[in-house]
């Protein structure tokens, strides 16, 4: 099975190191797995380019007979977990770091309710393999992806924040203020489109590649920062520069594979998790920026 997943990650980066990384082995170990298939193949799989490993003739079939044996495998181990009736064992939850904040509550909860369930969280800005990486993510996103089990939680609104510092030291109009500005990490975010087209390039003086990075560099008094409103809201440090934008806003989705939602663990996941962001009162509140008026200065 490692063989089979070499031959298709190494396809798809076209580099044996990042191949590696993805597999989480040592770029050697990588070498010699590939070498030693060769071998017992008698035929080269992969021409080793100046830039890049291109599949064979060979290693084309190849790759793709890996690719339909591990989609069966997956499919089977779908198939197995989906019958387990017991609300125990691990379920991992792929989230932003974040969205990680809103969950505490619900994880302790989940521990009172299911003490033979542990939660594996993994934070990250990517969306994993669901039933292979990750059994469950929650993830903000326009729409959810059409092979995926979705649920809707909540709207995620977003607005611009500056820290108090930074307001009573460049009072001016928002078209001479010092953007903070996400990088192509983030460009699939709605508040990357938006400054792409409403802010001069020249007034950016900072790039980030996450959310935290940019919350941070906005509350140290850099500039102003387009951050989710359960984010810039909660911080006393922060003021709204301008209301939420409805081309930033992005939904939140609850997914998992349509097989693996009728595993008790993973039920029980999805359930309590639900319950929790979508139910009226702080949670959806902060979510969809509701009840904080605009602050172009700090109260005193």
């Amino acid at each position: 099975m490692d063989d089979l997943r070499l031959l298709t990650v190494l396809a798809e980066t076209g580099s044996l190191a990042e191949a590696a990384r993805r597999l989480d082995v040592h770029h050697a170990s990588a070498w010699r797995r590939l070498g030693a298939l060769e071998g017992r193949l008698g035929v080269r799989l992969f021409d080793r380019g100046r830039h890049a490993y291109v599949p064979t003739p060979a290693g084309e079939e190849a790759v793709a007979s890996a690719r339909r044996a591990i989609g069966e495998l997956d499919e089977l181990e779908r198939r197995l977990m989906g019958r387990d009736v017991r609300p125990t064992g691990i379920v991992r939850l792929t989230t932003t770091e974040t969205l990680l904040r809103l969950l505490a509550p619900a994880i302790v909860k989940l521990r009172a309710k299911h003490p033979g369930i542990v939660l594996e969280v993994v934070t990250a800005d990517a969306f994993f393999t669901l039933s292979r990486d990750a059994d469950i993510a929650l993830r903000p996103a326009v729409n959810a992806p059409e092979h995926l089990a979705a649920r809707k939680l909540a709207t995620i609104a977003t607005a611009v924040y500056a820290s108090h510092k930074y307001l009573e030291r460049r009072a001016r109009p928002m078209d001479e203020h010092d953007w903070l500005a996400p990088d192509d990490h983030l460009a699939h975010l709605g508040s990357a489109r938006w400054i792409d087209a409403h802010v001069a390039p020249d007034r950016i003086v900072f790039r980030a590649s996450s959310l935290p990075a940019l919350h941070a560099a906005a509350r140290a008094g850099v500039g102003v920062a387009a951050l989710p409103c359960y984010m810039g809201d909660t911080d006393p440090r922060l003021a709204r520069v301008l209301p939420p934008i409805e081309e930033m806003a992005s939904t939140l989705w609850l997914l998992t594979h349509p097989d693996l939602r009728r595993t008790a663990r993973v039920r029980a996941v999805l359930d309590l998790l639900a319950a929790r962001l979508m139910r009226p009162g702080r949670h959806r509140e902060l979510l969809a920026g509701d009840g904080v008026p605009i602050t172009a200065r700090p109260s005193r």
